[in-house]
């Protein structure tokens, strides 16, 4: 739900233009206000969740997020649909931070993958459903309804939820939340994207951008600095001293500035270099998503078998192939579609092995914060790659004017993305290699020997002691991260 409202709100970009009479730059910020509101406060309700329990949270995500929407669609101007979008993202930010954490909760260890490449195409069926329910919507009945319609999805998801979702039972002790952190952290994360955002307008040398950004700056340097410090810190750093960790959320960074890159550059290229209309631009780039899609699902399930470092290796190389095919070939629609499939495919066999390497290797206990980082990086990866993609687009295409402009900025930013997936798919490289153990199933002697002596199985032939407070799992390929976790 949160991949298609993402997705919907872009089409409507124009309509609210023409409603509301305002310029290009006050209609961003209708995106804008929501991503920036998701990145500070995500990370945040993951901790918080980690103490007061994931179903709870994701319930209410729920409610707040539907009743938001309903109001989203009833504003009277765009200051109101600004303010209300902000109400709207503390919601989605209730339901991105728990959803990875509950499946890494709910899951076998031995089926984490599979269950996390469902929710990946989950999340890629909603990003390509998105332009055409989006327009479909926007024609029938207004731009109103593209906010409507999330009132019987949200009322159907809370209902799941509370019925059908598992409590958290892997609770942090409840401590004082970590306020100083969270005040260094939204100044950090908003003034680097509000620096982002108003440079391509004003100048990144303009006296405005360059304050944002000095903000941002000093606001990550007291963020550091607090949660070293802090008893109970909203972010625990020490997650990222695990290199299957950091180098996950470094490379699933990078991942998604790559996607969101390729969705911004590639709607010029159909309507300025090649001249398709809208409905059919948009029909063609959902070849990128589709295969994600299709791809995600599969991924999941191959990387609890062979595991996670060879997927997400040669799913980036794939992906930053995809870009260098159409830096080189852009003229031609059929091979331009063919290639988003393969970037899609790439991406595809990236995401689900990924994040489910990054919710392996975090304790049990903070896999609320774990999830609330990972959902975290998406929308940092969203911002840095629109924007990067902005800036290196309007660099190419400055060179050439026409359509010829816009194939050499299409091109340039597609070199430079490719660059980033290279880049990602040598983090993913740094996983180490990891061997599926199959798991035999205790004879009925060897049952018996178990219960008499106090030991149980471990993943191999033998018999190893159980230890107290801790639960052993199968240790190779996903499953080796989730072992020797607290039980509370």
């Amino acid at each position: 739900m949160g991949q298609l409202d993402a997705s919907i709100v872009t089409v409507a970009f124009p309509t609210l233009q023409h409603e509301f009479h305002a310029s290009v730059g006050s209609v961003e910020w209708v995106a804008l206000s929501y991503l920036l509101v998701l990145i500070c406060a995500v990370t945040a309700v993951g901790r918080f969740a980690d103490m007061a329990g994931r179903k709870l949270l994701y319930t209410y995500g729920f409610g707040v997020f539907t009743v938001a929407s309903v109001a989203c669609g009833l504003a009277p101007n765009l200051l109101a649909l600004d303010g209300l979008r902000i109400v709207q993202a503390l919601g989605a930010a209730m339901l991105q931070a728990n959803s990875v954490a509950l499946i890494a909760t709910a899951m076998p260890p031995d089926k984490l993958g599979r269950g996390i490449g469902v929710q990946g195409a989950a999340q890629a069926l909603g990003l390509a459903l998105g332009p055409t329910v989006g327009g479909l919507l926007i024609s029938l009945g207004g731009w109103q309804w593209i906010f409507f319609v999330n009132l019987p999805a949200g009322m159907v998801g809370m209902l799941l939820g509370w019925f059908f979702l598992p409590r958290s039972r892997l609770l942090q002790q409840r401590t004082q939340f970590d306020w100083r952190g969270l005040a260094a952290f939204v100044p950090a994360v908003g003034g680097v994207l509000a620096a982002l955002s108003f440079g391509r307008d004003q100048g990144f040398g303009s006296p405005l951008v360059l304050s944002l950004a000095g903000i941002g700056v000093v606001g990550c340097v007291l963020f550091v600095a607090q949660e070293r410090r802090a008893g109970a810190p909203m972010v625990d750093l020490r997650l990222f001293s695990r290199v299957p960790f950091a180098a996950g959320v470094t490379s699933g960074f990078l991942s998604y500035a790559v996607l969101f890159g390729v969705l911004f550059a590639i709607p010029f290229l159909f309507d300025g270099g090649l001249g398709l209309p809208p409905g059919i631009s948009g029909l063609l780039l959902t070849a990128l998503p589709a295969a994600l899609g299709l791809a995600a699902p599969l991924a999941g399930r191959l990387a609890d078998r062979v595991g996670a470092r060879p997927l997400t290796v040669i799913g980036m190389l794939l992906t930053g192939l995809g870009l260098l095919a159409i830096a080189v070939t852009h003229e031609d629609i059929g091979v331009v579609t063919g290639e988003l499939a393969l970037i899609g495919l790439g991406l595809g066999m990236f995401t689900p092995p990924n994040n489910a390497a990054i919710m392996g290797s975090a304790p049990r206990e903070h896999s609320g914060t774990a999830g609330g980082l990972l959902n975290m990086t998406r929308g940092l990866g969203t911002a840095i790659g629109v924007s990067l993609s902005g800036v290196v687009f309007g660099w190419g295409q400055a060179h050439a004017t026409g359509s010829a402009g816009v194939r050499d900025g299409v091109a340039a930013t597609a070199v430079v993305l490719a660059a980033l997936a290279v880049l990602a798919a040598v983090l993913a490289a740094l996983r180490k290699p990891t061997r599926p153990v199959a798991i035999r199933a205790p004879a009925r002697g060897e049952l018996h020997e178990r219960r008499r002596s106090g030991r149980r199985a471990g993943p191999d032939a033998s018999w190893r002691p159980a230890t107290v407070g801790k639960r052993q799992q199968p240790s190779g390929s996903i499953r080796e991260h989730v072992s020797d976790r607290q039980v509370r």
